[in-house]
Protein backbone atom coordinates (compact mmCIF):
# COMPACT_ATOMS: atom_id res chain seq x y z
CA UNK A 1 0.00 0.00 0.00
CA UNK A 2 1.10 3.13 -0.64
CA UNK A 3 2.06 5.86 1.94
CA UNK A 4 -0.74 7.82 3.13
CA UNK A 5 0.84 11.00 3.25
CA UNK A 6 0.83 11.18 0.02
CA UNK A 7 -2.92 11.58 -1.77
CA UNK A 8 -2.73 14.74 -3.69
CA UNK A 9 -0.34 16.00 -6.31
CA UNK A 10 0.28 19.40 -7.56
CA UNK A 11 1.02 20.49 -11.08
CA UNK A 12 4.83 21.52 -12.36
CA UNK A 13 4.42 21.75 -16.61
CA UNK A 14 8.27 21.94 -17.77
CA UNK A 15 9.84 23.58 -14.96
CA UNK A 16 7.70 26.04 -14.12
CA UNK A 17 4.46 26.34 -12.01
CA UNK A 18 1.42 28.60 -11.87
CA UNK A 19 -2.26 29.52 -12.96
CA UNK A 20 -0.83 31.62 -16.35
CA UNK A 21 1.71 29.63 -17.53
CA UNK A 22 -0.53 26.42 -17.17
CA UNK A 23 -3.53 28.18 -19.00
CA UNK A 24 -1.29 29.77 -21.52
CA UNK A 25 0.52 26.28 -21.91
CA UNK A 26 -3.01 24.70 -22.50
CA UNK A 27 -4.20 27.20 -24.71
CA UNK A 28 -1.10 26.67 -27.00
CA UNK A 29 -1.75 22.76 -26.76
CA UNK A 30 1.30 22.20 -25.88
CA UNK A 31 1.05 21.05 -22.24
CA UNK A 32 3.03 18.66 -20.65
CA UNK A 33 2.01 17.44 -17.32
CA UNK A 34 4.68 16.30 -14.35
CA UNK A 35 3.17 14.98 -11.43
CA UNK A 36 4.90 15.71 -8.14
CA UNK A 37 3.80 14.38 -5.17
CA UNK A 38 3.67 16.49 -1.57
CA UNK A 39 3.17 15.68 2.07
CA UNK A 40 -0.21 15.76 2.83
CA UNK A 41 -0.58 15.35 6.49
CA UNK A 42 -2.82 12.51 6.66
CA UNK A 43 -4.58 13.70 9.78
CA UNK A 44 -5.55 16.67 7.98
CA UNK A 45 -9.95 17.39 7.30
CA UNK A 46 -10.55 15.53 3.40
CA UNK A 47 -14.10 15.56 3.71
CA UNK A 48 -16.10 17.19 5.86
CA UNK A 49 -19.98 17.07 6.21
CA UNK A 50 -21.87 20.22 7.39
CA UNK A 51 -25.01 19.09 8.34
CA UNK A 52 -23.36 16.56 11.33
CA UNK A 53 -19.94 17.50 11.29
CA UNK A 54 -18.68 13.99 10.52
CA UNK A 55 -15.63 14.10 9.04
CA UNK A 56 -12.94 12.03 7.41
CA UNK A 57 -9.07 12.86 7.34
CA UNK A 58 -6.57 12.19 4.28
CA UNK A 59 -5.43 8.98 5.85
CA UNK A 60 -8.90 7.67 6.58
CA UNK A 61 -10.08 8.19 3.13
CA UNK A 62 -6.69 6.80 1.65
CA UNK A 63 -7.02 3.83 3.56
CA UNK A 64 -10.55 3.01 2.97
CA UNK A 65 -10.58 3.29 -0.59
CA UNK A 66 -7.24 1.17 -0.38
CA UNK A 67 -9.02 -1.61 1.23
CA UNK A 68 -12.41 -1.33 -0.69
CA UNK A 69 -10.48 -1.74 -4.21
CA UNK A 70 -8.56 -4.57 -2.82
CA UNK A 71 -12.30 -6.63 -2.24
CA UNK A 72 -13.29 -5.21 -5.78
CA UNK A 73 -9.74 -7.05 -7.18
CA UNK A 74 -11.16 -10.02 -5.04
CA UNK A 75 -14.76 -9.97 -6.22
CA UNK A 76 -13.12 -10.51 -9.82
CA UNK A 77 -13.18 -6.93 -10.97
CA UNK A 78 -10.24 -6.06 -13.10
CA UNK A 79 -9.35 -2.47 -14.97
CA UNK A 80 -12.11 -1.61 -17.15
CA UNK A 81 -14.86 -2.88 -14.92
CA UNK A 82 -17.71 -1.30 -13.61
CA UNK A 83 -19.47 -0.46 -10.16
CA UNK A 84 -22.70 1.51 -10.10
CA UNK A 85 -23.46 4.48 -6.82
CA UNK A 86 -26.41 4.98 -5.85
CA UNK A 87 -26.33 6.97 -2.78
CA UNK A 88 -26.80 10.45 -0.90
CA UNK A 89 -24.10 12.57 -0.29
CA UNK A 90 -21.84 11.22 2.00
CA UNK A 91 -17.96 11.08 2.67
CA UNK A 92 -18.94 7.38 1.66
CA UNK A 93 -19.81 7.98 -1.40
CA UNK A 94 -16.51 10.10 -2.03
CA UNK A 95 -14.60 7.10 -0.56
CA UNK A 96 -16.20 4.29 -3.26
CA UNK A 97 -15.39 6.98 -6.14
CA UNK A 98 -11.74 7.25 -4.33
CA UNK A 99 -11.98 2.96 -4.54
CA UNK A 100 -12.67 3.11 -8.25
CA UNK A 101 -10.49 5.58 -9.15
CA UNK A 102 -7.40 4.17 -7.59
CA UNK A 103 -8.18 0.54 -9.14
CA UNK A 104 -8.57 1.32 -12.46
CA UNK A 105 -12.65 1.18 -12.89
CA UNK A 106 -15.29 2.56 -14.17
CA UNK A 107 -17.89 4.41 -11.70
CA UNK A 108 -20.83 5.23 -12.52
CA UNK A 109 -23.31 7.60 -10.31
CA UNK A 110 -27.01 7.18 -10.41
CA UNK A 111 -29.19 10.12 -9.56
CA UNK A 112 -31.10 9.02 -6.24
CA UNK A 113 -34.38 10.87 -8.04
CA UNK A 114 -34.80 8.53 -10.70
CA UNK A 115 -37.56 5.68 -10.93
CA UNK A 116 -36.60 2.29 -10.75
CA UNK A 117 -36.99 1.92 -14.26
CA UNK A 118 -34.25 4.34 -15.41
CA UNK A 119 -32.50 3.11 -12.43
CA UNK A 120 -31.92 -0.41 -13.61
CA UNK A 121 -31.25 1.08 -17.11
CA UNK A 122 -28.42 2.60 -16.22
CA UNK A 123 -27.30 -0.22 -13.86
CA UNK A 124 -27.61 -2.74 -17.18
CA UNK A 125 -26.27 -0.46 -19.78
CA UNK A 126 -23.08 0.46 -17.46
CA UNK A 127 -22.55 -2.99 -17.10
CA UNK A 128 -21.74 -2.80 -13.32
CA UNK A 129 -20.55 -5.90 -11.47
CA UNK A 130 -21.21 -4.21 -8.24
CA UNK A 131 -23.56 -1.80 -6.87
CA UNK A 132 -23.11 0.49 -4.11
CA UNK A 133 -26.66 2.14 -2.08
CA UNK A 134 -27.37 4.35 0.68
CA UNK A 135 -29.63 2.12 2.96
CA UNK A 136 -32.06 4.77 2.47
CA UNK A 137 -32.41 3.77 -0.93
CA UNK A 138 -32.22 -0.27 -0.91
CA UNK A 139 -36.12 -0.32 -1.81
CA UNK A 140 -35.31 1.82 -4.88
CA UNK A 141 -31.90 -0.03 -5.71
CA UNK A 142 -34.00 -3.97 -5.49
CA UNK A 143 -36.56 -3.01 -7.45
CA UNK A 144 -34.05 -2.03 -9.84
CA UNK A 145 -32.13 -5.22 -9.97
CA UNK A 146 -35.20 -7.11 -10.31
CA UNK A 147 -35.48 -5.85 -14.00
CA UNK A 148 -32.26 -6.91 -14.73
CA UNK A 149 -31.76 -10.78 -15.50
CA UNK A 150 -27.75 -11.01 -14.34
CA UNK A 151 -26.02 -10.76 -11.17
CA UNK A 152 -24.88 -7.80 -9.14
CA UNK A 153 -22.94 -7.72 -6.22
CA UNK A 154 -25.36 -5.33 -3.27
CA UNK A 155 -23.01 -3.31 -0.99
CA UNK A 156 -25.14 -1.53 1.35
CA UNK A 157 -23.95 1.46 3.76
CA UNK A 158 -25.83 0.93 7.27
CA UNK A 159 -27.26 3.97 8.80
CA UNK A 160 -29.20 4.28 11.92
CA UNK A 161 -32.34 3.03 12.11
CA UNK A 162 -31.99 0.63 9.34
CA UNK A 163 -31.41 -3.47 9.38
CA UNK A 164 -28.73 -4.73 6.79
CA UNK A 165 -30.52 -5.42 3.77
CA UNK A 166 -30.75 -9.18 2.59
CA UNK A 167 -28.20 -10.49 0.10
CA UNK A 168 -26.04 -7.34 0.67
CA UNK A 169 -22.31 -6.78 2.04
CA UNK A 170 -22.13 -3.73 4.61
CA UNK A 171 -19.61 -1.19 3.03
CA UNK A 172 -18.04 -0.48 6.33
CA UNK A 173 -16.79 -3.53 6.70
CA UNK A 174 -14.72 -3.41 3.47
CA UNK A 175 -13.59 0.01 4.16
CA UNK A 176 -12.29 -1.14 7.37
CA UNK A 177 -11.31 -5.05 6.88
CA UNK A 178 -7.61 -5.06 5.21
CA UNK A 179 -7.58 -7.36 1.57
CA UNK A 180 -4.84 -9.47 0.91
CA UNK A 181 -4.36 -9.23 -2.66
CA UNK A 182 -2.42 -6.80 -4.39
CA UNK A 183 -4.36 -5.03 -6.83
CA UNK A 184 -2.90 -2.61 -9.59
CA UNK A 185 -3.31 0.82 -8.89
CA UNK A 186 -4.48 2.83 -11.93
CA UNK A 187 -5.79 5.35 -13.28
CA UNK A 188 -9.72 4.42 -13.53
CA UNK A 189 -12.63 6.94 -14.50
CA UNK A 190 -16.07 8.38 -13.84
CA UNK A 191 -19.09 7.09 -16.43
CA UNK A 192 -21.37 9.24 -16.15
CA UNK A 193 -24.82 9.41 -17.62
CA UNK A 194 -26.12 12.75 -19.32
CA UNK A 195 -28.91 14.11 -17.73
CA UNK A 196 -31.93 12.92 -19.81
CA UNK A 197 -33.50 16.19 -20.14
CA UNK A 198 -34.01 15.72 -23.67
CA UNK A 199 -34.60 11.87 -23.82
CA UNK A 200 -33.13 8.52 -22.40
CA UNK A 201 -29.74 9.11 -20.52
CA UNK A 202 -26.30 8.56 -22.21
CA UNK A 203 -23.63 7.39 -20.86
CA UNK A 204 -19.97 8.94 -21.46
CA UNK A 205 -17.33 6.80 -21.77
CA UNK A 206 -13.51 7.75 -21.59
CA UNK A 207 -10.36 5.30 -22.78
CA UNK A 208 -8.89 4.88 -19.96
CA UNK A 209 -5.14 5.17 -20.32
CA UNK A 210 -3.78 2.68 -17.58
CA UNK A 211 -1.14 4.98 -16.23
CA UNK A 212 -0.74 4.90 -12.46
CA UNK A 213 -2.68 6.33 -9.91
CA UNK A 214 -1.79 9.73 -9.26
CA UNK A 215 0.12 9.80 -12.40
CA UNK A 216 -1.74 11.82 -15.02
CA UNK A 217 -4.53 14.39 -15.12
CA UNK A 218 -6.95 15.88 -17.78
CA UNK A 219 -6.74 18.96 -19.87
CA UNK A 220 -9.92 19.79 -17.83
CA UNK A 221 -8.64 18.92 -14.55
CA UNK A 222 -5.67 21.02 -15.22
CA UNK A 223 -7.41 24.10 -16.41
CA UNK A 224 -9.98 23.82 -13.72
CA UNK A 225 -7.14 23.93 -10.79
CA UNK A 226 -5.26 26.59 -12.83
CA UNK A 227 -8.25 29.12 -13.09
CA UNK A 228 -10.06 28.11 -9.96
CA UNK A 229 -6.84 28.31 -7.37
CA UNK A 230 -6.94 24.82 -6.43
CA UNK A 231 -4.52 23.99 -3.47
CA UNK A 232 -3.63 22.41 -0.12
CA UNK A 233 -5.50 25.71 1.14
CA UNK A 234 -8.76 25.26 -0.92
CA UNK A 235 -11.50 24.56 1.46
CA UNK A 236 -14.18 23.69 -1.04
CA UNK A 237 -18.26 24.13 -0.47
CA UNK A 238 -20.07 21.66 -1.97
CA UNK A 239 -24.09 22.74 -2.37
CA UNK A 240 -25.32 19.88 -5.02
CA UNK A 241 -25.77 16.28 -5.42
CA UNK A 242 -22.66 14.50 -5.32
CA UNK A 243 -24.23 12.04 -8.24
CA UNK A 244 -23.50 14.83 -10.85
CA UNK A 245 -20.67 15.44 -12.62
CA UNK A 246 -19.15 18.76 -11.97
CA UNK A 247 -19.93 18.35 -8.18
CA UNK A 248 -18.22 14.61 -7.58
CA UNK A 249 -15.58 16.18 -10.15
CA UNK A 250 -14.92 18.97 -8.09
CA UNK A 251 -14.87 17.08 -5.06
CA UNK A 252 -12.52 14.52 -6.22
CA UNK A 253 -10.17 17.40 -7.49
CA UNK A 254 -10.41 19.19 -4.67
CA UNK A 255 -8.84 16.40 -2.97
CA UNK A 256 -6.68 15.63 -5.08
CA UNK A 257 -4.79 18.74 -4.89
CA UNK A 258 -4.64 18.67 -0.83
CA UNK A 259 -7.93 20.80 -0.03
CA UNK A 260 -10.79 19.90 2.42
CA UNK A 261 -14.40 19.36 0.76
CA UNK A 262 -17.52 20.82 2.85
CA UNK A 263 -20.34 18.82 1.59
CA UNK A 264 -23.90 19.86 2.63
CA UNK A 265 -26.46 17.15 2.26
CA UNK A 266 -28.71 19.93 0.39
CA UNK A 267 -28.89 23.43 -0.97
CA UNK A 268 -30.75 25.60 1.96
CA UNK A 269 -29.60 29.70 1.19
CA UNK A 270 -29.25 30.78 4.35
CA UNK A 271 -27.31 27.61 5.79
CA UNK A 272 -24.90 27.93 2.52
CA UNK A 273 -24.45 31.58 3.53
CA UNK A 274 -23.82 30.15 7.06
CA UNK A 275 -21.19 27.27 6.27
CA UNK A 276 -19.70 29.75 3.99
CA UNK A 277 -18.64 32.35 7.21
CA UNK A 278 -18.44 28.92 9.67
CA UNK A 279 -15.88 27.06 7.39
CA UNK A 280 -14.05 30.16 5.59
CA UNK A 281 -14.82 28.47 2.72
CA UNK A 282 -13.11 30.44 -0.32
CA UNK A 283 -14.35 28.01 -3.32
CA UNK A 284 -17.45 26.62 -4.41
CA UNK A 285 -19.85 25.80 -7.56
CA UNK A 286 -23.28 26.68 -7.66
CA UNK A 287 -25.89 26.66 -10.55
CA UNK A 288 -27.76 29.47 -11.31
CA UNK A 289 -30.91 28.76 -9.56
CA UNK A 290 -29.14 29.05 -6.24
CA UNK A 291 -28.38 32.76 -6.65
CA UNK A 292 -31.55 33.30 -7.31
CA UNK A 293 -32.78 31.60 -3.83
CA UNK A 294 -29.57 33.46 -2.39
CA UNK A 295 -30.78 37.42 -3.66
CA UNK A 296 -34.89 36.92 -2.72
CA UNK A 297 -33.48 36.14 0.68
CA UNK A 298 -34.70 39.20 2.71
CA UNK A 299 -32.17 41.90 2.93
CA UNK A 300 -31.92 41.23 6.81
CA UNK A 301 -30.83 37.20 6.53
CA UNK A 302 -28.35 38.08 3.82
CA UNK A 303 -26.85 40.72 6.37
CA UNK A 304 -26.26 38.38 9.00
CA UNK A 305 -23.58 36.70 7.30
CA UNK A 306 -20.61 37.09 5.49
CA UNK A 307 -19.06 36.03 2.32
CA UNK A 308 -15.80 37.62 1.84
CA UNK A 309 -13.89 34.65 2.11
CA UNK A 310 -15.05 33.41 -1.04
CA UNK A 311 -12.43 33.68 -3.70
CA UNK A 312 -14.01 31.73 -6.72
CA UNK A 313 -17.58 31.16 -7.07
CA UNK A 314 -18.09 28.79 -10.19
CA UNK A 315 -21.10 28.47 -11.72
CA UNK A 316 -22.27 26.20 -14.89
CA UNK A 317 -25.40 23.83 -16.10
CA UNK A 318 -27.53 26.58 -17.22
CA UNK A 319 -27.44 29.68 -18.52
CA UNK A 320 -28.01 32.58 -16.14
CA UNK A 321 -30.11 35.75 -16.35
CA UNK A 322 -27.81 39.23 -16.24
CA UNK A 323 -29.74 40.86 -13.89
CA UNK A 324 -29.36 37.87 -11.69
CA UNK A 325 -25.54 37.76 -12.14
CA UNK A 326 -25.08 41.52 -12.05
CA UNK A 327 -26.89 41.47 -8.60
CA UNK A 328 -24.23 38.32 -7.30
CA UNK A 329 -21.06 40.43 -8.71
CA UNK A 330 -22.53 43.74 -6.74
CA UNK A 331 -23.13 41.79 -3.67
CA UNK A 332 -19.84 39.25 -3.46
CA UNK A 333 -17.46 41.42 -5.66
CA UNK A 334 -15.69 40.08 -9.10
CA UNK A 335 -15.38 36.25 -7.97
CA UNK A 336 -17.96 34.84 -10.02
CA UNK A 337 -16.82 32.55 -12.30
CA UNK A 338 -18.23 30.92 -15.23
CA UNK A 339 -17.94 28.75 -17.50
CA UNK A 340 -19.24 26.08 -20.49
CA UNK A 341 -18.75 22.46 -20.56
CA UNK A 342 -21.16 19.29 -20.65
CA UNK A 343 -20.36 15.78 -18.86
CA UNK A 344 -18.62 14.87 -22.40
CA UNK A 345 -15.69 16.87 -22.04
CA UNK A 346 -15.30 17.81 -25.43
CA UNK A 347 -14.82 21.20 -25.22
CA UNK A 348 -13.96 24.00 -22.16
CA UNK A 349 -15.36 27.68 -21.97
CA UNK A 350 -14.91 30.23 -19.33
CA UNK A 351 -15.52 33.45 -18.19
CA UNK A 352 -14.04 36.20 -15.20
CA UNK A 353 -16.55 38.53 -13.57
CA UNK A 354 -14.32 40.71 -15.33
CA UNK A 355 -14.97 39.54 -18.55
CA UNK A 356 -18.60 39.03 -18.38
CA UNK A 357 -18.76 42.27 -17.24
CA UNK A 358 -17.72 43.83 -20.87
CA UNK A 359 -19.74 40.73 -22.58
CA UNK A 360 -22.92 40.15 -20.52
CA UNK A 361 -24.61 37.64 -21.11
CA UNK A 362 -21.48 35.56 -22.53
CA UNK A 363 -19.85 32.31 -21.10
CA UNK A 364 -16.66 33.51 -22.41
CA UNK A 365 -14.23 32.49 -24.52
CA UNK A 366 -12.95 28.58 -25.27
CA UNK A 367 -10.17 27.32 -23.55
CA UNK A 368 -9.81 23.88 -24.68
CA UNK A 369 -11.69 23.14 -28.26
CA UNK A 370 -12.10 25.38 -30.86
CA UNK A 371 -15.27 26.64 -31.01
CA UNK A 372 -17.73 25.94 -34.76
CA UNK A 373 -21.17 27.41 -34.89
CA UNK A 374 -22.72 25.64 -37.66
CA UNK A 375 -25.90 25.51 -39.50
CA UNK A 376 -28.29 22.50 -39.99
CA UNK A 377 -26.31 21.56 -43.40
CA UNK A 378 -22.87 21.48 -40.93
CA UNK A 379 -21.03 25.15 -42.63
CA UNK A 380 -20.28 27.75 -40.31
CA UNK A 381 -21.95 30.91 -40.18
CA UNK A 382 -21.29 34.43 -39.53
CA UNK A 383 -19.98 35.94 -36.78
CA UNK A 384 -23.23 36.95 -34.55
CA UNK A 385 -25.17 34.74 -36.27
CA UNK A 386 -27.03 31.86 -34.02
CA UNK A 387 -26.18 28.03 -34.73
CA UNK A 388 -25.57 24.97 -33.36
CA UNK A 389 -22.18 24.73 -31.00
CA UNK A 390 -19.16 22.66 -32.12
CA UNK A 391 -15.98 21.89 -30.40
CA UNK A 392 -13.29 21.22 -32.83
CA UNK A 393 -9.63 19.67 -31.57
CA UNK A 394 -11.67 19.31 -28.12
CA UNK A 395 -11.68 15.54 -26.11
CA UNK A 396 -13.20 12.77 -28.14
CA UNK A 397 -15.81 11.06 -26.35
CA UNK A 398 -18.40 8.11 -27.05
CA UNK A 399 -22.13 7.40 -25.53
CA UNK A 400 -21.31 4.35 -24.42
CA UNK A 401 -23.73 1.20 -26.12
CA UNK A 402 -25.07 3.69 -28.45
CA UNK A 403 -23.01 4.22 -32.09
CA UNK A 404 -26.01 6.14 -33.40
CA UNK A 405 -25.72 9.06 -30.71
CA UNK A 406 -22.33 9.17 -30.98
CA UNK A 407 -22.39 9.80 -34.39
CA UNK A 408 -25.20 12.16 -34.33
CA UNK A 409 -23.38 14.20 -31.67
CA UNK A 410 -20.09 14.35 -34.73
CA UNK A 411 -19.28 16.03 -37.95
CA UNK A 412 -17.28 13.90 -40.48
CA UNK A 413 -14.53 16.15 -39.45
CA UNK A 414 -14.62 15.05 -35.97
CA UNK A 415 -16.41 17.91 -34.62
CA UNK A 416 -18.45 17.35 -31.82
CA UNK A 417 -21.80 19.18 -30.19
CA UNK A 418 -24.09 18.54 -26.79
CA UNK A 419 -26.22 20.62 -28.75
CA UNK A 420 -26.54 23.76 -27.62
CA UNK A 421 -27.48 26.70 -29.64
CA UNK A 422 -25.53 29.99 -29.81
CA UNK A 423 -23.11 32.58 -31.28
CA UNK A 424 -19.89 34.19 -31.10
CA UNK A 425 -19.24 38.05 -31.19
CA UNK A 426 -16.13 39.31 -32.62
CA UNK A 427 -14.56 38.93 -29.59
CA UNK A 428 -14.31 35.38 -29.91
CA UNK A 429 -17.05 35.12 -26.58
CA UNK A 430 -19.63 32.64 -26.71
CA UNK A 431 -23.18 33.53 -25.97
CA UNK A 432 -25.71 30.36 -25.45
CA UNK A 433 -29.67 31.09 -26.44
CA UNK A 434 -30.78 27.60 -25.97
CA UNK A 435 -30.95 24.19 -26.47
CA UNK A 436 -31.73 23.00 -29.86
CA UNK A 437 -34.21 20.32 -28.74
CA UNK A 438 -35.88 22.93 -26.54
CA UNK A 439 -36.68 25.84 -29.87
CA UNK A 440 -39.98 26.55 -30.25
CA UNK A 441 -41.39 26.66 -33.83
CA UNK A 442 -44.45 28.66 -34.35
CA UNK A 443 -45.99 29.74 -37.25
CA UNK A 444 -42.30 28.85 -38.53
CA UNK A 445 -40.79 31.00 -36.70
CA UNK A 446 -38.18 29.73 -34.34
CA UNK A 447 -38.51 31.13 -30.80
CA UNK A 448 -35.35 30.11 -28.23
CA UNK A 449 -37.59 30.13 -24.69
CA UNK A 450 -34.77 31.05 -22.54
CA UNK A 451 -35.29 34.42 -23.67
CA UNK A 452 -38.52 34.69 -21.68
CA UNK A 453 -37.42 32.14 -19.17
CA UNK A 454 -34.50 34.74 -18.08
CA UNK A 455 -37.00 37.84 -17.64
CA UNK A 456 -39.83 36.19 -15.72
CA UNK A 457 -37.25 34.62 -12.83
CA UNK A 458 -36.42 38.25 -12.52
CA UNK A 459 -40.00 39.10 -11.44
CA UNK A 460 -40.19 39.81 -7.73
CA UNK A 461 -42.84 36.83 -7.46
CA UNK A 462 -41.16 34.30 -8.97
CA UNK A 463 -38.90 31.38 -7.63
CA UNK A 464 -38.75 29.23 -11.11
CA UNK A 465 -39.87 29.79 -14.50
CA UNK A 466 -40.12 27.45 -17.44
CA UNK A 467 -41.05 28.34 -21.29
CA UNK A 468 -41.92 25.43 -23.59
CA UNK A 469 -43.89 25.22 -26.67
CA UNK A 470 -47.56 23.47 -26.95
CA UNK A 471 -50.01 22.68 -29.34
CA UNK A 472 -51.39 25.22 -31.75
CA UNK A 473 -54.02 24.19 -33.87
CA UNK A 474 -52.61 27.40 -36.47
CA UNK A 475 -49.75 27.37 -35.93
CA UNK A 476 -48.35 24.54 -34.86
CA UNK A 477 -46.99 25.49 -31.12
CA UNK A 478 -47.82 28.47 -29.26
CA UNK A 479 -45.25 29.70 -26.35
CA UNK A 480 -46.62 28.91 -22.71
CA UNK A 481 -45.03 29.66 -19.39
CA UNK A 482 -44.99 27.36 -16.54
CA UNK A 483 -44.49 29.67 -13.26
CA UNK A 484 -43.74 28.70 -9.10
CA UNK A 485 -43.85 31.23 -7.44
CA UNK A 486 -42.34 32.61 -4.05
CA UNK A 487 -45.79 32.40 -2.56
CA UNK A 488 -48.43 29.95 -4.06
CA UNK A 489 -50.90 32.42 -2.69
CA UNK A 490 -50.34 34.99 -4.95
CA UNK A 491 -51.25 32.77 -8.39
CA UNK A 492 -54.38 34.67 -9.68
CA UNK A 493 -55.59 35.98 -13.41
CA UNK A 494 -54.51 38.78 -12.55
CA UNK A 495 -51.27 37.99 -12.13
CA UNK A 496 -50.89 36.00 -15.42
CA UNK A 497 -51.71 39.18 -16.75
CA UNK A 498 -49.05 40.97 -14.64
CA UNK A 499 -46.49 38.30 -15.71
CA UNK A 500 -46.96 38.03 -19.95
CA UNK A 501 -47.07 42.14 -19.61
CA UNK A 502 -43.58 42.07 -17.41
CA UNK A 503 -42.13 39.61 -20.16
CA UNK A 504 -43.39 41.78 -23.40
CA UNK A 505 -42.53 45.06 -22.12
CA UNK A 506 -38.49 43.73 -22.20
CA UNK A 507 -38.98 41.24 -25.32
CA UNK A 508 -41.37 40.98 -28.67
CA UNK A 509 -44.71 39.53 -27.85
CA UNK A 510 -44.16 36.77 -30.57
CA UNK A 511 -41.08 35.07 -28.29
CA UNK A 512 -43.37 35.59 -24.40
CA UNK A 513 -45.49 33.48 -23.15
CA UNK A 514 -49.11 33.99 -24.52
CA UNK A 515 -50.47 32.15 -21.22
CA UNK A 516 -49.08 30.97 -17.88
CA UNK A 517 -50.18 28.18 -15.60
CA UNK A 518 -48.65 28.63 -12.01
CA UNK A 519 -47.61 25.45 -10.48
CA UNK A 520 -46.29 24.24 -6.65
CA UNK A 521 -42.62 22.57 -8.36
CA UNK A 522 -41.00 22.78 -11.18
CA UNK A 523 -39.21 19.18 -12.36
CA UNK A 524 -36.00 21.46 -12.16
CA UNK A 525 -32.45 18.93 -11.00
CA UNK A 526 -30.28 20.25 -8.03
CA UNK A 527 -27.60 21.22 -10.66
CA UNK A 528 -29.88 23.61 -11.80
CA UNK A 529 -31.22 21.84 -15.53
CA UNK A 530 -34.79 21.75 -16.40
CA UNK A 531 -36.80 18.68 -17.17
CA UNK A 532 -38.53 20.64 -19.98
CA UNK A 533 -39.15 16.91 -21.65
CA UNK A 534 -41.73 16.14 -18.95
CA UNK A 535 -43.56 19.73 -18.88
CA UNK A 536 -43.59 19.17 -22.82
CA UNK A 537 -44.65 15.73 -22.90
CA UNK A 538 -47.30 16.55 -20.18
CA UNK A 539 -49.10 19.44 -22.43
CA UNK A 540 -48.55 17.06 -25.58
CA UNK A 541 -50.32 14.18 -24.62
CA UNK A 542 -53.18 16.06 -23.08
CA UNK A 543 -53.73 17.59 -26.66
CA UNK A 544 -53.77 14.55 -28.37
CA UNK A 545 -55.95 12.49 -26.15
CA UNK A 546 -58.50 15.23 -27.11
CA UNK A 547 -57.95 14.21 -30.89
Amino acid sequence: MKDTSSFAFFFVENGRTGRDNLIETTLEGSLTLTISMFEVDPKKDAIVMTATGKRATFGEVDQASHNLAGHLYEMGLRMRGSIAILMKNSIEMLEVAWAGQRSGLYYTAISTRLLEDEVAYIIDDCGASVIFYSAELAELANKALTRIDRKIVKVEALADGYSLDEGAIELNTLFSESSTVVYDQVEGADMLYSSGTTGRPKGIKWNLSGKPFLSEATKLVALASALYGFSPETRYLSPAPLYHAAPLRYNLTTNRMGGTTYIMDHFDPEDFLLQVEKYKINTTQMVPTMFVRLLKLDKAVRAKYDPSSIKYAIHAAAPCPIPIKQAMIDWWGPVIYEYYAGTEGNGFVACTSEEWLTHKGSVGRSLHGEIKILNEEHQEVPTGQDGKVYFANGGRFTYHNDEAKTSEAHTKDGWSTIGDIGHLDQDGFLYLTDRASYVIISGGVNIYPQEAENILISHSKVADAAVIGVPNEDFGEEVKGVVELLDPKDASPELERELIEFCRSQLAPIKCPRSIDFRPSLPRQPTGKLYKRLLKDEYWANYKARI
